[in-house]
């Protein structure tokens, strides 16, 4: 039996290593042709200020936590791992608001009593709970967690406004994190987050909650509402400084990135941020032309798609780096470990 880490280690020398990556999308697609038959938009205006082609849509059966189980099979057969200690699942659009549906994932995949909890930060998700679940790792009370990010945003989607319809995808990625000595590759390296709650309103289900509940008898159905022009600025700002806080924290220079991988929520975004840090484009990868903003499911979807496109590649600096609802951010480090098999 393997001594665990803990064991043998202080805590400052252990961390998280990325073990596991596998990723699911729902096989319907939904083109921009199929939006403009039925919104005040075009194909033309949706790519260019969007950067979106088409994206997946979940069938009226499939819930964020059937798209977690996919993803989170895939993660742990990648992993070669057949039990975690943990599950920390990243979604906007849980199956219900109460419970969780970590618990639900973690029972499905057949991990027994483990403990499951929900992570609740937006697009930021993701990063959130790979932090929670590293910070579990180094302090030795988990061994190893599985992580997923899921969502099925076209549950909270109006399909009906041209503002939000064409941005959003459904989605799911997951990876399983280990107990590693720090500095190997594939640890995470420090991270730089926030949050700036002064306005949170401006991505927000208005109803639904304890604010104003749901059956209240004048509430609207709960759709998102989203001010873009005021979250693409907070966003290429707070992600362009959240990127050089990690690197100068890892004692990366900028230069040193080989590769940023960004929440993919627009095009534009994408390339403020990268213009911001002095990146070229082609250390930038990119993969919402095919499955759009899929909030806390973007960063891993992405990861998966670039690895399993030879995108990522052993050794390299990569950054990764997300902005979302709550005006949340998170940025952090790892070099891409060799011996990763994304399942996609």
């Amino acid at each position: 039996m393997t001594t665990p880490l803990r064991d043998v280690l202080p805590q400052q020398a252990r961390s998280a290593r990325l073990v596991g990556l596998g990723s699911w999308l729902p096989p319907r697609q939904v083109t921009n042709a199929e939006l403009c038959a039925r919104l005040d938009t075009s194909d033309e205006w949706i790519r260019t200020r969007i950067g979106i082609a088409t994206r997946h849509v979940a069938d009226p059966a499939t819930a964020t936590s059937d798209m977690a189980v996919e993803a989170g099979m895939r993660a742990m057969k990648s992993a070669g791992v057949e039990h975690v200690d943990a599950v920390v699942l990243a979604t906007a659009t849980p199956d219900h608001p109460v419970p969780g549906t970590a618990p639900a994932v973690a029972h499905r995949l057949g991990l027994g009593h483990v403990p499951a909890f929900d992570v609740g930060a937006g697009c930021s998700g993701f990063v959130y709970a790979t932090t929670v679940a590293s910070a579990l790792i180094r302090a030795g009370t988990a061994r190893s967690i599985l992580v997923v990010g899921a969502e099925t945003m076209s549950a909270i989607v109006d399909p009906a406004d041209r503002t939000t319809a064409p941005i959003f995808g459904d989605g799911a990625g997951a990876v399983v994190l280990r107990e590693a000595r720090a500095g190997e590759p594939g640890t995470f390296g420090p991270v730089a987050w926030g949050s700036a709650g002064e306005h949170a309103a401006a991505i927000c289900i208005p109803e639904g909650g304890s604010r104003r509940p749901s059956h209240a008898g004048d509430a609207p159905r709960g759709y998102v509402h989203m001010e873009g022009n005021l979250v693409l600025r907070h966003a290429v700002r707070q992600m362009a400084h959240a990127v050089r806080d990690a690197a100068a924290a890892a004692g990366w220079d900028l230069r040193d990135i080989d590769r940023l991988i960004v929440h993919q929520a627009n095009a534009r975004i994408s390339a403020g941020v990268a213009d911001a840090l002095g990146l070229p484009a082609e250390r930038v990868p990119s993969n919402i032309t095919d499955v759009g903003n899929t909030s806390a499911a973007s960063i891993p979807l992405l990861l998966a798609s670039a690895a399993a496109e030879g995108r990522l590649t052993a050794g390299q600096r990569v950054m990764v780096a997300a902005f979302g609802a709550g005006f949340t951010w998170a940025a952090t480090t790892l070099v891409w470990p060799a011996d990763l098999r994304p399942l996609t």
